[in-house]
């Protein structure tokens, strides 16, 4: 959650954005009737229970940040009836336990249970555990607040059987078991982390004070230091639990706001790791177990990216590959008009300092982190369509449909939008005019003007292909409240999984699910009996086989945000009437092997009962591809484009892809020539006979070491039959249109290797290039340019064409656009393109593909260039295109393209009938184009933009809005007048995919549907070749964007992958613990060389990886 403004000493609040209700999730749907969950009125169920909070002079979010976060939910039977019960904690009032009594019946057992708790402030997360091995449950109390530690110390309500009307009774023994921490408690989960048979505990704490924006030094010691709001771990020891925590390695420093936990064998070896969100900047940690009783933190290495303010986390294997994915959850709102009112500027200075303290890149959306296998992930919750679900809490996987896959149910609100940035204003001119001097009545009357928002939860189908869908209206959770610990159970035995949820202010929710009424699906449920002290068998895992399809569950209880779920595993199978087989791995080792199971029932599995395990190792599978040589190339100038043009789209400096392959030295064997940015020369590489690439003289190109080398080719220009090397210059960095440092340049071989800067064989023409192509225009024999321009320095989106430059055979060019191809000066953003023979007459076509353009075809007639694209085209397809390439992919003779586009895992989302728009004039006349990026929420156009950035672009603006409520509503059309409009242009941008075009037999292109991964992040790069022997070509794609806006975030879910072909169109996804490339970073080109794809990333150089086939 975030912080109030400095004006409070506290740290001011960060952006969010989106450009879409909630990217890539289908219309919600109406209801329907029944829907799948029924609500379940209080006075028939006797679940009477709310979490009140009642504001005062010393009660208030002003007083104490985390006022909002609520009480949690613990589900379990604790009478031993075959019946689960119910434990609401409360932050302030009583809490709450119900005795199941059948039928979604309860009874509130509360006073003569023994585990009220104590009455006051400030109870947070509830869990249930069999603490002591003695098969009965028992309950554990975290308790938190601006208290003295005494009056916060946790509670352990410690089962003592039925009394004699068959209510469990309880003895608080917190303090005889050594967990009576008067830490600031968020939640609890109980594991054995040493797999020594008996239960440890971690404790997840967070500081209750705000923490200034640290530098370096003072971040790097305040992690050091050991502090009472660190988190906890315990370990058991004879029954009684030891504080081991900074012997362990675990952080337990001042800088610790846990609000997330989970447990699980992320990494498949066996043990259990753990995974803390972390509110605010401090980053979440990953601790994986190194099983010696200690843990390392590696978020850094495993995740490109994680949440900002992470609140409630899960995780589970939501796409069925036995690898778990991780969930974790943040605040960014789904419509417009709360993302607008609740912007705040991008702060690139304050996250750059975050990054350096090593607090990671953090971005405000929820995260949806794949597993690849690998000891890495790709975080693809926008693609996944789950990325946008406002101020939420809890996340919480399992099949609520009983088809197979596990859904998604998201707790959702927030009392109070103190983030509203006219709130903040109003504050701050509150506390300006006070002079500072602040009165408790002062804080409670600026709490009261506080905007307040009931929205409703989130539950998302899953749609069984790595996306989800919004279902929250068609299954009836769709009742506005404050919500916050959330746990599911099969209260009433019937085969499918019920919904209890804490509210604040208002009754909790019981939601009766009605899969099994409805015919759904059918189920299994498990429940394990462990040996020893872990009688719930915490730790195991279990994998279910039937019908070809694979289903993993995990036992850790402790889910989702200061809650615990059923501790019955719930496998929901279809239409499937049996299970092929049921593997148990036992924290022990041990393991159980079950076999023709019927499906809707119960069966309990006893690990005292198991075999020997087979255990656990790293996979054994052969990669087709180990890392090779690699050669650094560091040092370029950077800069960020968005400094000089706030409104930019995407950047457009450093993303220089000179990279290419030839035999320069006439050896036999191909050598490499690779770019580099301002500060930096182009270099040589040769191939010796060993196979390396050894660096070769390349002080020639050192004149241009103050441009970007933005695309390369090689090329005969002069006709001596030696390969020449033609290097365009780009990027914008702070240079002036007509920069000299955007002189492209033609260096001419000696035969030998060895080249030569040719000074006046170029036009005398200087503008940002984006691609270059050599191609025999005139068709004498000699190699002419086509050179493709990017934008114009600070003008974005206006470009300075392309021209096209002929050759007089001697290796000098002469500009011949205006006779040859006089709308080429009018093309678009161009960043690639190439040139085939598309319909087989013998004469090359260019393609050509650039940003915010359709992909336009030009054929050569009567000697001049004709554009053509709706002989190819059906439509335009206007995208963010970065590469196209030329191959006969589905090898039916005819040439097909692949182009490589933004990608979907985005919070902008385009359609042919919803497209994106850029909006683009002068419009304050300051000699500066103003473009304006739109995109459709729901059947409405709105501005992607912020207020403030808007307003600081287009002056006269600021009279109109004057505060963010006036401009939330916006739509598009309405920013402008239709005088003001005049002149201006407008793109319609209707495809983000990346996409395979195959030509039919008419000659038009016609899409392919290529795998989702595709999607995870902008392709920059392809290569296509049979990588694994089977005589069918594969595709290799690479790309991704790390430098972007802050609330687009990073682009990174894509580190090289393999798409295994079937010579057909076909293309198959290869995981990435199989294929065995792992390239992070921007990656701008691949070249082969022998059994090698050289990568070229951005800002590193170099890497090469080596391919295996079947036949080597």
């Amino acid at each position: 959650m975030k912080k109030l403004v400095p004006s409070l000493t506290l740290i001011t609040l960060s952006i969010f954005f989106s450009c879409s209700n909630d990217p890539q999730v289908e219309k919600i749907e109406q209801p329907k009737e029944p829907s799948l969950f029924k609500l379940i009125d209080p006075k028939d169920s006797g679940v009477n229970f709310q979490n009140t909070l009642n504001e005062s002079l010393n009660l208030n979010v002003l007083m104490y940040e985390y006022l909002y976060n609520g009480g949690g939910v613990a589900v379990g039977d604790l009478n031993g009836d075959g019946l689960e019960d119910i434990y609401f904690s409360a932050n302030v009032s009583g809490n709450k336990l119900f005795l199941n009594k059948g039928d979604l019946k309860f009874q509130d057992i509360t006073e003569p249970s023994g585990a009220l708790g104590r009455p006051g402030p400030w109870k947070t997360g509830v869990t249930m555990v069999d603490i002591n091995g003695d098969n009965l449950l028992d309950i554990y109390l975290c308790y938190s607040g601006n208290l003295i530690p005494e009056k916060r110390k946790n509670e352990l309500f410690v089962n003592q059987g039925n009394n004699d009307q068959g209510i469990p009774t309880f003895k608080e023994m917190a303090e005889e078991y050594g967990i009576a921490s008067g830490a600031p408690s968020t939640s609890a989960s109980f594991f054995d982390f040493d797999k020594d048979g008996d239960l440890d505990l971690f404790l997840l704490n967070h500081n209750t004070k705000s923490t200034q924006i640290l530098d370096l030094a003072v971040t790097k010691s305040a992690l050091k230091e050991k502090h009472e709001a660190g988190p906890q771990l315990f370990e058991n020891k004879n029954g009684k639990f030891v504080e081991i925590t900074i012997e362990a390695g675990i952080s337990s420093s001042s800088l610790s706001y846990g609000l997330g936990l989970a447990i699980s064998d992320i990494n498949r070896d066996g043990w259990p790791d753990i995974y803390i969100g972390n509110d605010y900047t401090i980053p979440d940690y990953l601790y994986i177990n190194q099983k010696d009783g200690t843990f390392k933190d590696q978020i850094l290495e495993m995740m490109d990216h994680v949440s900002n303010f992470s609140m409630g986390n899960d995780i589970a294997d939501i796409n069925n590959d036995g690898l778990v994915d991780i969930m974790t959850l943040d605040m960014m709102p789904e419509g417009n008009e709360r993302q607008k009112l609740l912007l705040a500027p991008d702060n690139y200075e304050v996250f750059d300092l975050n990054v350096r303290k090593g607090f990671h890149h953090q971005y405000m959306r929820n995260m949806l982190h794949l597993n690849n296998g690998d000891g890495t992930f790709y975080e693809i919750g926008q693609v996944a369509g789950i990325s946008n679900t406002d101020w939420s809490w809890a996340s919480l996987f399992a099949d609520f449909d009983n088809d197979g896959w596990k859904d998604l149910f998201v707790s959702n609100g927030y009392l109070r939008d103190y983030n509203n940035m006219d709130f903040l204003k109003y504050m701050d001119n509150y506390v300006q005019t006070s002079g500072g001097k602040l009165k408790r009545e002062d804080l409670l009357n600026m709490v009261k003007n506080m905007p307040s928002s009931n929205l409703t939860n989130y539950i998302y189908q899953n749609n069984n292909n790595l996306t989800f869908k919004n279902v929250t209206e068609a299954w009836g959770i769709n009742q506005p409240a404050n919500s916050n610990g959330v746990a599911y159970s099969d209260l009433d035995n019937d085969g499918d999984l019920d919904l209890v949820v804490n509210n604040i202010n208002s009754n909790a929710f019981l939601y009766q699910n009605q899969s099994v009424e409805q015919g759904k699906g059918n189920y299994l449920k498990v429940k394990l009996v462990g040996t020893g002290q872990n009688t719930l068998a915490l730790g195991s895992s279990v994998r279910l086989f039937s019908n070809g399809e694979t289903q993993l569950l995990e036992q850790n209880i402790h889910r989702g945000f200061q809650s615990s779920v059923t501790p019955i595993l719930h496998f929901g199978l279809g239409q499937v009437s049996g299970i092929d087989s049921l593997i148990i791995n036992w924290p022990s080792g041990k393991q159980t092997r079950m076999f023709d199971i019927p499906s809707n029932q119960e069966i309990e599995v006893l690990e005292s009962e198991a075999g020997k395990g087979s255990g656990f190792s790293a996979n054994s599978n052969q990669v087709l591809f180990t890392a090779n040589q690699e050669i650094s190339i560091k040092g370029e100038r950077k800069i960020n484009d968005f400094k000089r043009q706030p409104l930019l789209t995407n950047v457009i400096s450093g993303n220089g892809k000179a990279l290419i392959s030839e035999d320069f030295n006439g050896d036999g064997r191909p050598d490499i020539f690779v770019g580099a940015g301002p500060g930096l020369s182009g270099r040589v590489y040769f191939q010796n006979s060993s196979g390396n690439l050894v660096f070769s003289d390349s002080s020639a190109f050192s004149f241009a070491n103050q441009s970007e080398d933005a695309v390369a080719i090689s090329l005969d220009a002069n006709g001596d039959g030696f390969m020449d090397i033609y290097v365009g210059s780009g990027g914008v960095f702070d240079f002036a249109e007509g920069d000299i440092r955007f002189s492209d340049h033609l260096y001419l071989n000696d035969a030998k290797g060895k080249f030569a800067l040719a000074p006046d064989a170029l036009p005398k023409e200087n503008f940002a290039t984006g691609t270059v192509l050599s191609l025999d225009v005139n068709q004498d024999g000699f190699e002419d340019l086509f050179v493709g321009g990017r934008v114009v320095p600070g003008q974005y989106p206006l470009s300075p064409g392309a021209r096209v430059w002929i050759n007089d055979g001697k290796g000098n060019f002469v500009d011949q656009t205006d006779q040859i191809a006089p709308d080429f000066k009018n093309l678009g953003m161009l960043t690639d393109s190439k040139s085939a023979d598309l319909n087989q007459d013998g004469v090359d076509e260019l393609v050509l593909v650039g940003e915010a353009m359709p992909i336009q075809v030009f054929e050569l007639k009567d000697g001049k260039f004709q554009d053509a694209t709706g002989n190819y085209f059906s439509q335009l397809e206007v995208g963010f295109w970065n590469h196209i390439a030329v191959e006969d992919y589905n090898g039916d003779g005819k040439l097909d393209l692949f182009a490589g586009n933004l990608g979907t895992n985005s919070q902008l989302q385009v359609s042919d009938e919803k497209p994106a728009e850029l909006l683009y004039k002068d419009f304050d006349g300051n000699g500066s184009v103003d473009a304006i990026l739109s995109s459709y929420i729901g059947s409405e156009k709105y501005p992607t933009v912020s207020r403030d950035e808007l307003l600081g672009q287009v002056n006269f603006l600021k009279k109109r809005y004057l505060d963010f409520k006036s401009f939330a509503t916006v739509k598009t059309d309405d920013i402008f007048t239709e005088k003001e409009r005049e002149g201006a242009e407008i793109i319609s941008i209707n495809r983000l995919k990346s996409t395979l075009f195959l030509q039919n037999a008419s000659g038009k292109f016609e899409e392919k549907v290529l795998p989702i991964q595709v999607q995870f992040s902008p392709v920059f790069t392809s290569e296509f070749l049979d990588v694994n022997g089977d005589g069918n070509k594969d595709l290799i794609l690479a790309g991704n964007m790390n430098q972007t806006k802050l609330r687009y975030g990073k682009y990174d879910a894509n580190h090289a992958m393999v798409f295994l072909g079937d010579s057909k169109g076909g293309f198959t996804y290869l995981p990435k613990y199989l294929a065995g490339l792992s390239v992070k970073g921007d990656v701008r080109n691949i070249v082969q060389i022998n059994n090698n794809l050289l990568f070229l990333v951005k800002g590193q150089g170099l890497k090469s990886f080596v391919f295996h086939s079947s036949k080597d």
